[in-house]
């Protein structure tokens, strides 16, 4: 099955989340004190805001909108739950750009944080959106039902740590020589942790919002594992081709660094080829959902070519 949501339509939806997490995260990060808060020192906030703000697709919070409204999940809590998941991927942007890690100035088109600010405003900006992450997905208003909001947080927290994003980076570094010998790089398994994980959350989330079915759960769990390897390809690919001016950061840098990649292993038109075999897998993941899988499918192909 093909998508029928125009590719209009697909942009005004994600423009309209893009523009309801903006809004969204503007508040969560205002300068009002919650319960059991003391202060909220306004140089932390201010770059937690710096790197949150004001920039990006928000293409997990979407992910997570649009899986909740295959189930009617209110959308107000799909957002908030979206609002948590950013919180994790900016948080991890933030230390990724540090002289440690990728050691990158650009992000967005703008000066990373760290050079911004300095490293440990970066490193504390980094902790302060993840433990946010954490306060947010526990809330009330994200469901009613208690074990649901304990499923989304295990979930989310396997998802962005030692199995999934976290555990990623470190494989990541470790077939850069970081830490004596290259060791060998299996790519799609670091890949689907270190990039696959959060949008494959994005994914589950909305069925676990939407209390589905275990084949329901299954289907986008599949479709979420071949959306986020597309995107890692796409963006291999971009690192390759790409125009850093529309990237808004350096391009060539895995290259420089002497990372392995889907490029390096497959060939520009090898990996190309893969991403037009994960998108039929994806499509055939959501064929349960019939029409109401559209703008999932339309979503798979935005990330596919993407430009930026």
């Amino acid at each position: 099955m093909t998508t029928t949501t125009p590719p209009q339509d697909f942009a005004k939806r994600l423009d309209q989340t893009a523009e309801d997490t903006e809004a969204l995260l503007a508040k969560l990060l205002a300068d009002t004190l919650l319960a059991d808060e003391i202060a909220r020192p306004k140089r932390l906030m201010d770059a937690m805001r710096y790197s949150t703000l004001g920039g990006g697709k928000r293409l997990r919070p979407f992910l997570v909108v649009e899986s909740a409204a295959i189930f009617g999940v209110a959308r107000e809590a799909a957002l908030l739950a979206g609002a948590a998941l950013e919180c994790i991927h900016c948080y991890s942007l933030i230390h990724d750009d540090l002289p440690a890690m990728d050691n990158s100035d650009l992000r967005r088109g703008r000066p990373t944080l760290h050079k911004k600010t300095d490293d440990a405003t970066a490193i504390l900006a980094g902790d302060g959106l993840l433990t946010l992450a954490f306060d947010i997905i526990t809330r009330d208003e994200i469901h009613q039902d208690p074990a649901v909001r304990l499923l989304l947080t295990r979930a989310l927290a396997r998802c962005a740590g030692i199995g999934g994003m976290v555990g990623g980076q470190m494989l990541d570094l470790a077939g850069e020589g970081r830490f004596g010998d290259r060791e060998p790089v299996d790519v799609a398994r670091l890949q689907q942790m270190k990039t696959g994980a959060l949008l494959r959350f994005g994914c589950i989330a909305g069925a676990l919002l939407g209390q589905s079915s275990q084949k329901e759960y299954q289907a986008l769990d599949d479709y979420g594992r071949a959306l986020g390897e597309a995107f890692q390809i796409a963006d291999d690919l971009l690192d390759v081709e790409g125009d850093a001016a529309a990237l808004g950061k350096q391009t060539g840098q895995d290259a420089a660094l002497g990372k392995t990649t889907f490029v390096t292993q497959l060939g520009i038109d090898g990996a190309k080829q893969r991403v037009r075999d994960l998108l039929a897998r994806a499509d055939q993941a959501l064929s349960i959902f019939g029409p109401r899988g559209d703008v999932l499918r339309a979503a798979a192909r935005f990330v596919a070519e993407r430009k930026n």
